[in-house]
């Protein structure tokens, strides 16, 4: 771009008080005389110092070329033409120049001050363009009061309507009420701050501005739900476009983590979750993944499976999860739960028997790992009615996947599940199941004979209930039975005998398990189950005694 020559606008042939100035590198031909009869800091800078010397003096001028010449043509008596994007710039350099009323009258200073008042902050739109343009000069306008006049400007119109900031993000977990539709619809008043409907974006300013605003409208008590979702258009439009830096959308990463508001449930765990796959993929700093795994965790309940499936930074091959990283945001759960929801309990305790089966064919998944969340998941569950069917289809996945366990090995997996918790389906699969160790299987079995003879006890015990309910009957309304005494004494008859069977082989199980199984012969008729589990498993055998001695199985929780 050429010099700009200011003096040619008031004569052709060059003044003798013409000086030149740079700004930005950019040359500037300019009469001293007029700018000193404007500025009083250039005016005191030639009181005591030569002409030559003015633009070394101006080095640092806080301001763009285009700015500085429209300072330039309102020294030289041609009309400025104010507008929302050029005031600030304009204010500011008028200030850095003492443009003011003491030096000389209706001076710049005056004149953007009355339009900034007037025209910018009273209007939302017109205040986030004004703040938009100044992004350039930002460093020399920040400390200048202009940034803090728009900044409590825009937190009193979001004092008033909410809803500049954005409608808050929809949560199938919440309700918005009524009342606050009410509360927060636009009045007449209102609208006089925000005259247009389509109101300006606060996302579209630069994290330097953006950063203290929001800040702002936290502590001066903005609704958080619509903070939170300006908050997350931010990010989306910050962090989608390919344009910026990797540093600058780790700033607004952490900058976003910082600003969200603590209220639960201002923001879908869903969202939550994408911010941290964020964090993490631009290693961002350890306080900040903290704080997106805390505010995740208190509303775990929320999640899906596909939300805890966070790639994991390491070289596997295959695709793995970030195991650690789900295990720290169940102890924030855990943490964090009241004992009263147990909905919640039993939501996560059910996610996390999800993402088990989900990460269990995970090759590279190390066993302490795996045991660990299937007791974290266990834990979840304490004081519900559920069942171990989902850790055991789990485990069956992980055994299916890792068959180069050793028989040790697959005991350590199956230490976590409670074969008293299984149904009775899982408890019969489970007794085919080859990829099971040997003394799991018996215990098993041993808990099917005890189901099926609390099973037994509990028909038996019901129908003495019926039958003595239906004796006092009798007596007291001297109705005859539908049967007679012969027929109920038979009945329970072969009730005792039944039970008396029941607990002789129960007696005979013990015995085996605690001494190891014993060579038997072959006997005609009906086998038990017992003697059939056996014979799978090798202990029934002419030459050789097999040992299957079984401990006691304790409880995990």
């Amino acid at each position: 771009m050429a010099s700009r020559d200011v003096s040619s606008w008031l004569s052709k042939s060059p003044s003798p008080s013409e000086v030149q100035l740079h700004v930005h590198g950019m040359p500037f031909s300019v009469d001293k005389d007029l700018l000193s009869a404007r500025s009083a800091k250039i005016a005191a800078l030639l009181k005591e110092n030569p002409p030559e010397k003015l633009a070394f003096l101006l080095r640092d001028i806080p301001a763009d070329p285009e700015t500085f010449e429209l300072v330039a043509r309102f020294c030289h008596g041609y009309e400025l033409i104010l507008s929302t994007e050029n005031v600030i710039p304009l204010i500011s350099l008028a200030y850095y120049l003492e443009m003011t009323e003491s030096h000389s009258d209706n001076n710049l200073l005056d004149k953007t001050l009355a339009f900034f008042e007037d025209k910018v902050l009273p209007s939302w739109n017109e205040t986030i363009k004004a703040l938009r343009s100044a992004s350039s000069t930002i460093q020399q306008v920040l400390h200048s009061g202009l940034v803090d006049a728009c900044l409590e400007s825009l937190i009193y119109k979001a004092l008033a309507d909410p809803r500049l900031l954005g409608e808050p993000i929809k949560n199938s977990t919440c309700n918005e009420d009524s009342e606050d539709e009410e509360v927060f619809k636009p009045n007449a008043r209102r609208k006089l701050f925000s005259p247009d409907w389509k109101s300006e974006d606060l996302t579209t300013l630069s994290l330097q501005l953006y950063n203290p605003l929001i800040q702002e409208m936290n502590q001066h008590g903005v609704p958080p739900e619509y903070v939170a979702a300006s908050l997350c258009q931010y990010v989306k439009k910050w962090t989608d476009s390919g344009e910026n830096e990797t540093i600058y959308k780790r700033g607004v990463i952490e900058a976003v983590e910082r600003l969200l508001p603590p209220e639960k449930g201002i923001v879908p765990c869903t969202l939550l979750f994408e911010m941290l796959r964020l964090a993490i993929c631009l290693e961002c700093s350890n306080d900040c993944r903290s704080g997106f795994e805390i505010r995740i965790g208190k509303q775990l309940d929320q999640a899906e499976v596909k939300d805890l499936l966070i790639p994991s930074q390491g070289y596997s091959k295959e695709i793995q999860y970030d195991i650690e990283c789900v295990r720290r945001i169940l102890k924030h759960f855990y943490a964090n739960y009241s004992s009263t929801d147990v909905s919640g309990i039993i939501s996560v305790a059910e996610l996390i028997e999800e993402f088990l089966m989900e990460v269990a064919s995970d090759i590279d998944l190390r066993i302490d790992t795996f045991v660990s969340l299937a007791e974290m998941s266990l834990a979840a569950s304490l004081g519900t009615q559920r069942n171990s069917d989902g850790i055991y289809r789990a485990i069956n996945i992980y055994l299916d996947k890792h068959r180069y366990l050793t028989e040790l090995e697959r005991e350590e997996v199956c230490r976590v599940l409670d074969c008293q918790k299984m149904s009775p389906e899982a408890c019969e699969h489970a007794a085919k199941n080859e990829r099971l160790p040997v003394r799991f299987v018996v215990q098993v079995l041993f808990v099917a004979q005890l189901q099926l003879r609390d099973t037994i006890t509990k028909e038996v015990q019901e129908f003495d209930d019926k039958l003595r309910r239906e004796v006092v009957e009798d007596e007291e309304n001297e109705v005859k039975m539908g049967f007679d005494e012969e027929e109920v004494r038979v009945e329970m008859e072969k009730m005792s005998i039944k039970m008396m069977e029941l607990e002789r082989e129960c007696c005979i199980m013990r015995k085996e398990i605690e001494h190891g199984c014993t060579h038997q012969k072959s006997k005609k008729g009906k086998v038990s189950m017992w003697r059939e589990m056996k014979r799978k498993l090798g202990c029934v055998s002419s030459t050789h005694d097999c040992n299957c001695q079984v401990k006691k199985k304790k409880k995990k929780y």
